[in-house]
């Protein structure tokens, strides 16, 4: 009879639940699953930046979405593995001080080192994948000198052989990071901008991708509140 009880009082909870919507950690989860969706031609922008909202928002979320990401970053589907990969960079830039420090931590890089490492997940990651890693990981020893533990991973990364040499990123990308999000969408600053991102991210070419992303920062940058 008690367990009668106690079981339709979790149904009722549960249809609470449903009815308001999904809880913070169910939303994060499911902005992250459309940001990387393999099968979608090109990145969901709209989703990154509700993904990285609802990292701002949820008490938990600097704390839970690192690794989720790390999951994602570690899928044997290259296009979902770079989607997560990017979805990494702009929360490193927008996702404020907690969960930069979650990502600066050893447990976190770790995560990354495995995707290179021939030990773990580096004899069947792609190039494509270990060279965005390096990349990103470079890229935040010089935005990011103060993480020492960042730049540790990096340089034993480097006398381990595992990374060759520095990857050479445009000298354009080497910037602070950007400004928090804005409250209008990128895409309403400039009509030529927009152009030009979506002919970026309908392009195969990986640099396109990375022009990308750094337009998008440099929006954000100059986009007034």
């Amino acid at each position: 009879m008690a367990a009668t009880a106690v079981a339709a009082g979790a149904g009722a909870v549960a249809g609470t639940e449903s009815a308001q919507g999904p809880g913070p950690a169910a939303a994060l989860e499911l902005w992250l699953n459309k940001a990387t969706d393999p099968s979608m031609s090109e990145q969901d922008w709209s989703a990154i930046q509700n993904f990285c909202e609802q990292v701002n928002t949820d008490p938990n979320g600097p704390t839970h979405a690192p690794w989720l990401l790390a999951h994602k970053i570690q899928s044997p589907q290259e296009k979902e593995a770079l989607y997560a990969l990017t979805v990494l960079e702009m929360c490193m830039n927008h996702c404020g001080e907690k969960f930069h420090s979650e990502v600066a931590k050893f447990r976190f890089l770790n995560e990354l080192i495995k995707v290179l490492s021939p030990k773990y997940l580096g004899s069947w990651a792609t190039e494509k994948v270990k060279g965005r890693v390096i990349e990103i990981l470079f890229s935040w020893t010089v935005w990011f000198p103060e993480d020492i533990k960042i730049r540790d991973a990096y340089q034993m990364l480097k006398k381990q052989g595992i990374i060759k040499q520095d990857p050479k990123l445009p000298v354009d990308k080497i910037l602070p990071p950007p400004s928090p999000w804005p409250k209008s969408s990128i895409f309403d600053a400039d009509e030529e901008k927009s152009k030009l991102l979506t002919r970026l991210l309908k392009s195969n070419h990986p640099e396109d991708l990375q022009a990308a992303v750094l337009k998008v920062a440099v929006v954000y940058v100059i986009t007034p509140f």
